[in-house]
């Protein structure tokens, strides 16, 4: 941006900014005089994604937007104006900006460039103060905003994984349940013909041992896709052959339950031949329905284990207080929270649990929060197909859990820095590089360490270990 000239009441204005507005004015004078002017029209950027900070920007007028980038997408961080301080400031580490910030209308900044800092100490050290009060304040603010915004992520990712995996138990449920009204409506034209059989009790003792032999066979009987086409190819000639109504449909049900050729002709001894189509939709039907009953009673079963394990992860039921834990629970409940991540990219699970592991005392729901954090982590860097190992042990008086993916690796570079606040290895947008950073501290809250005992190419180990005293399971 083009310099301007400076306005004469350029010192008053600085006056009127909270954070200098106790500085004396010849080191606000002094600030004027090595700084540059500058405006930034409407629309334009003050600084954006990897540009280089050299200045420390103080905005005299106006007010500019900050906006991240999140998953390719653009997200509003907050709106800035008059007298807010950003930019490089004294002590301070920053060296390039993460983020947008866009003109929302003609701006007025003050920039000092980073080299009269040390200068700065000398004229004042009230001013140097008080920008570095103004930096901490910033610290602390964008960090809870970035702390709530990995919160938000990672529970945007838990909630679309429940959202899917309790679709699947529920579409099922509200098939099968449809499938079972039509049926069910159907019966009392049914039972017409079955209520005409002429069947005497032992002939049906006989049928009923014949059916409810296959009843065991609900899940569906396992055979190749070749075998199951000849099994039900001569169903389905049997059954036309004894001029059966509705062939196809009971075929494809009696070779789900295993039903053969020879065990219909046994039906068809036993009732000497008569009433043999009746018997055939009665078998069907009794058939169906069972495996109705059985998809709504698992479906059913699903979506019950599902909030259980939703429970179990957010330890709705018990107080936000220390407890003695078996941290196999969090780590099965957190593998089903993601259990649609490891499906979609079809991740063996590899799972080597110490049964006779020590408890822990422990904040349940902050453990969970490690364990989701590191598994998402090891999911995203492996390609379709990887590996996910877990396994837990005892090593002298620490309770230890490795995680191991077949990844792509951490360049060694990057290894010493990735517990770093706002530091990230994965693309811009995709990371707000406090994951880790979270999960460090936690850690150390619970008097543990973690550390990366190997990353190369197709394997990268976390270590977490629990020092304290630990606790028998028994």
């Amino acid at each position: 941006m083009p310099i301007i000239d400076k306005p004469a009441d350029l010192l008053t204005q600085l006056q009127g900014i909270e954070a200098i507005q106790h500085i004396s004015p010849d080191a606000l004078q002094w600030l004027i005089d090595k700084s540059d002017y500058h405006i930034y029209p409407k629309g334009e950027h003050i600084f954006e994604p990897d540009m280089m900070v050299d200045h420390m920007q103080i905005i005299v007028q106006g007010e500019y937007l900050i906006e991240l980038t999140r998953d390719g997408k653009r997200k509003e961080m907050g709106i800035y104006g008059r007298g807010n301080i950003t930019g490089v400031l004294p002590f301070s580490r920053m060296k390039i900006a993460r983020a947008y910030g866009i003109a929302l209308e003609d701006t007025y900044v003050l920039e000092l460039h980073r080299d009269y800092f040390v200068e700065m100490v000398n004229v004042s050290y009230d001013l140097v103060q008080a920008l570095v009060t103004v930096m901490s304040t910033r610290i602390r603010d964008f960090s809870q905003l970035r702390f709530q915004d990995e919160k938000l992520m990672a529970l945007g990712k838990l909630s679309a994984g429940l959202a899917h995996e309790l679709n699947n138990p529920a579409s099922a449920m509200v098939r099968s349940s449809e499938e079972l009204y039509k049926r069910v409506h159907a019966t009392p034209e049914k039972f017409k013909d079955v209520i005409t059989m002429r069947v005497t009790s032992e002939q049906t003792d006989r049928v009923n041992e014949i059916l409810f032999s296959k009843i065991k066979n609900v899940q569906g009987v396992e055979m190749g896709l070749l075998e199951k086409e000849d099994a039900r190819d001569d169903l389905l000639d049997w059954l036309e052959d004894h001029d059966i109504k509705d062939a196809d449909t009971f075929a494809e049900t009696f070779v789900d339950f295993g039903l053969t050729v020879e065990e219909l002709d046994q039906v068809n001894d036993i009732v000497t031949g008569q009433s043999i189509g009746p018997i055939m939709a009665w078998i069907e039907s009794t058939l169906n329905l069972e495996r109705l009953v059985s998809e709504i009673r698992e479906s059913a079963g699903r979506i019950s284990e599902l909030i259980k394990a939703i429970k179990s992860y957010s330890h709705m039921d018990r107080a936000a207080t220390m407890e003695n834990l078996n941290i196999h629970e969090g780590l099965k409940s957190t593998l089903i929270m993601l259990k649609h991540k490891i499906k979609g990219k079809n991740i063996q699970l590899v799972k080597d649990l110490d049964p006779d592991l020590p408890m822990v005392c422990a904040h349940a729901g902050e453990l969970n929060q490690i364990w989701t954090n590191l598994i998402d982590n090891a999911l995203d860097a492996m390609d379709y197909g990887g590996t996910l190992t877990i396994k837990t042990t005892r090593e002298r008086e620490s309770v230890c859990v490795y995680i191991t993916d077949t990844g792509s690796g951490i360049p060694e570079e990057d290894q010493s820095r990735i517990f770093d606040p706002f530091f990230t290895t994965k693309p811009m947008g995709e990371g707000t590089g406090m994951g880790l950073d979270i999960v460090k501290k936690i850690i150390e809250r619970h008097q543990g360490d973690i550390r990366i005992m190997e990353s190369r190419p197709g394997k990268t180990t976390f270590r977490i270990c629990f020092f304290q005293p630990v606790h028998s399971s028994n």
